[in-house]
């Protein structure tokens, strides 16, 4: 090993130790590059002509659009999670399910993966599902280990259901990389790998878990039924209470489907889902939280309002107005348009006085802020890491460990699953794709590895990280949370057989590809 490889090693060690001991990540990762690149000018090892080129590689980041949907997802995922909606479904679906042994449990499932694919990010999900679902959950005689592990699998499906700003991240990293592997390795372009490709292959093993989560559930319910019990009322009307679901299911599920079927669809790229994303946000949380009956209604019009109008475009109906070749028809086509757009104004208008009136647009709007500053710190600050590591040839490095793994291909495939499941205990999910994902993915891609399969998989592994024991996020995420009467054992205990389960998923991912790259292939002929 050369000299300046041996300082790209020890840089590396030396930052991952400095995160191990609760450094702050960005500042970390840009002090550890300025001290290693200052020890390798003054020795001779390190060209100075890389610091100097690092303004031309930050300004990108900070205009490249799709990292636009970031705050947008952000918002998005706050402005539903101060709604409140999380709380009406679990009501709604509860009274519905609570009479079903392991009813409650379903519904938690079924509620966190919403919750999950409306917010993105695993420690919103588990808190708020912890505080919500599992004094329910307790008083209602659930199994602890039980109702912790449901709740805490529940929460990190927001690793892998789109849309969420995890896939974004991650899926402009596996972008950047795959073009990286192409230049250094003379391969020709085969396409190009976007946001919407990884969430079409996210969808299907995201849902494949949830549905397992759900079965696991009834199985212990019928098996052990005093760990799952029914939870009888007096008075039930089943009628009333499929409706009160269904009624409170909508709203969240349309939004949804709008965002992830306009991305998929082609109608609309990553940023502009999460535009319109964060305007639903926005209208059905001010729905939600007024009680005027007059604002309500300027809402619900203005929706519709912007429904119609998103309509007209998607389906191209001033196009098809041109036809008939008649001035008259295609002026009331626009005053047609000119109205709904108006009254969509309006109805935006009023959500958004509507909110700020109760003080939520300004702490939502405080909350994205915060964490997309986090985010495009640590995005620049990794960018600094990333660039002195290659300047002391570390990329290659790292390319040569791989090539030269046991099992070829497939051994480097599993010692890089292994080191980023071990990361996953110490570091956040940001901070392993920002740094790791450009060191190891390229060789990986350059190898012939599927870039959107490879995504899915890291996003698999490292979902089940976090639920691992005794150091995964979303088990201090709960602990945080959790009633002192719930021990920590119990949490431990609860969440391994959600572990096996996340395990069969990724063996499943690994035997069947085709479940991650069959959708991209249908949407987009990737």
């Amino acid at each position: 090993m050369s000299l300046p490889e041996l300082l790209a090693l020890l840089m590396f060690v030396f930052a991952c130790g400095a995160l191990m001991a609760g450094y702050s990540v960005a500042f970390t990762l840009a002090g550890t590059s300025l001290i290693f690149s200052a020890i390798g000018i003054v020795i001779g090892q390190f060209d100075i002509v890389f610091l100097l080129s690092l303004p031309g590689r930050i300004f990108p980041i900070l205009t490249r659009e799709i990292l636009l949907a970031v705050p947008l997802f952000v918002f998005m995922g706050v402005m539903l999670e101060k709604s409140k909606i999380a709380e009406d479904l679990l009501e709604s679906m509860g009274e519905l399910l609570g009479p079903l042994r392991g009813g409650m449990g379903v519904s938690v499932i079924a509620v966190g993966a919403l919750l999950a694919a409306s917010t993105g990010i695993v420690g919103a999900t588990v808190v708020t599902m912890g505080l919500i679902s599992l004094p329910t959950l307790l008083r209602r005689g659930y199994d602890p280990a039980l109702a912790s592990g449901a709740i805490a699998a529940s929460g990190t499906l927001g690793q892998i259901i789109p849309p969420s700003i995890v896939l974004v991240i991650l899926g402009d990293q596996i972008s950047n990389a795959y073009q990286e592997a192409q230049r250094s390795h003379g391969l020709e372009a085969t396409g190009v790998v976007s946001v919407g490709d990884l969430f079409a292959g996210a969808l299907l093993p995201g849902l494949i878990l949830v549905a397992l989560y759900a079965l696991y559930i009834v199985y212990i319910a019928i098996k052990s039924p005093t760990r799952a019990p029914a939870y009888r009322t007096e008075s039930i009307d089943l009628k009333q209470a499929f409706l009160r679901s269904i009624k409170s299911m909508i709203p969240p599920i349309g939004l949804i489907f709008a965002v992830l079927g306009s991305i998929l669809s082609g109608y609309a790229t990553p940023t502009r889902g999460a535009a319109l994303g964060a305007i639903g946000a926005v209208l059905l949380a001010a729905y939600k939280t007024t009680d005027r009956l007059f604002i309500k209604r300027v809402i619900v019009i203005g929706s519709v309002a912007l429904l119609l109008l998103i309509g007209m475009d998607l389906f191209g109906l001033d196009l098809r107005l041109n036809i008939f070749n008649r001035s008259s028809i295609l002026e009331l086509a626009l005053y047609l348009s000119f109205v709904l757009a108006t009254l969509g104004f309006i109805g935006m208008l009023t959500a958004f006085s509507t909110l700020q009136g109760k003080k939520h647009l300004s702490t939502v709007s405080l909350s994205t802020l915060h964490i997309t500053c986090m985010v495009f710190l640590i995005l620049i600050c990794a960018t600094i890491f990333s660039l002195v590591f290659r300047g002391f040839g570390g990329d290659e490095m790292v390319a040569h460990w791989l090539s030269n793994a046991p099992g070829g291909v497939w051994g480097a495939f599993a010692l890089v699953m292994l080191v980023m499941f071990l990361l996953g205990f110490f570091l956040d999910f940001i901070e392993i794709t920002f740094v790791v994902v450009p060191l190891v993915a390229p060789p990986l891609l350059a190898a012939g590895i599927d870039p959107i399969w490879l995504g899915v998989v890291m996003a698999l592994n490292l979902q089940t990280s976090f639920l691992t024991p005794p150091f995964g996020f979303a088990l201090f995420y709960l602990r945080g949370v959790a009633p002192s009467a719930v021990k920590t054992t119990e949490i431990y205990r609860g969440v391994l057989p959600f572990i096996a389960i996340q395990i069969c998923v990724i063996l499943l991912v690994l035997s069947f590809p085709k479940i991650v790259t069959a959708l991209p292939h249908y949407f987009y002929g990737n």
